[in-house]
């Protein structure tokens, strides 16, 4: 398959537009099955170490669910604001959307009892290739103008006892997802000069 000019311009727009969506962003509409499954459908066709596909998608609409994870956010995000308290402006940010999202997404990684191919030196490459679909999963859902948030504010053994996961599972993203009043031009956290943004020729060396 071979693909336009046309269409890497506007896979690199879309790159550039997505953006981590806080709770004051969503709006109540409902996310359609067929949008959620290609959501999901771009999330397993990330790389992975191996071909391990060591991932697992916990699809979460049960409000009992979403306020014990509240919960836990408030306790974790309680001590985070002890750690910034020389930057008064965490304390103003809105930092998840549990509830406020019509759907969570859990994406979980489940390492595998054998040898993976790849992982004999680099032992955390199942992890990363859980990463590559949680971005992915981003992608698409800007693409189809749905706004994800990812919430790291979580204890993660909480979260898994929670969700009833398998022992040995990781808790890789915790995805706020649904339709949103509109997306910020720039990043949020930009804006508001909580860091400065790195250009490309900061990031790049060349031997």
């Amino acid at each position: 398959m071979n693909f336009t000019q046309e269409d890497t311009y506007k896979l690199l727009q879309i790159i550039k537009a997505r953006r981590d969506v806080r709770g004051n962003r969503f709006i109540n509409k409902p996310i359609e099955d067929d949008k959620l499954q290609m959501i999901l459908e771009a999330g397993i066709s990330a790389p992975s170490v191996g071909y391990s596909q060591p991932w697992k998608f916990v699809v979460i609409q049960d409000e009992n669910i979403k306020s014990a994870l509240v919960e836990n956010f408030k306790q974790e995000n309680t001590q985070a604001k002890a750690i910034f308290k020389n930057k008064p402006l965490y304390a103003q940010l809105k930092l998840e959307g549990i509830q406020e999202a019509p759907l969570n997404i859990a994406v979980l990684y489940e390492p595998k009892v054998d040898d993976v191919l790849g992982m004999t030196s680099m032992k955390k490459m199942g992890e990363y290739s859980v990463v590559c679909a949680v971005q992915n999963m981003w992608l698409m859902a800007r693409a189809l103008n749905i706004g994800i948030g990812w919430v790291s504010i979580l204890d993660e053994k909480k979260v898994l006892q929670t969700l009833k996961a398998k022992p040995n599972t990781q808790l890789i993203a915790y995805l706020c997802v649904g339709y949103v009043d509109r997306f910020y031009e720039e990043s949020e956290l930009k804006t508001l000069g909580w860091e400065k943004e790195k250009y490309l020729n900061e990031c790049v060396v060349k031997l």
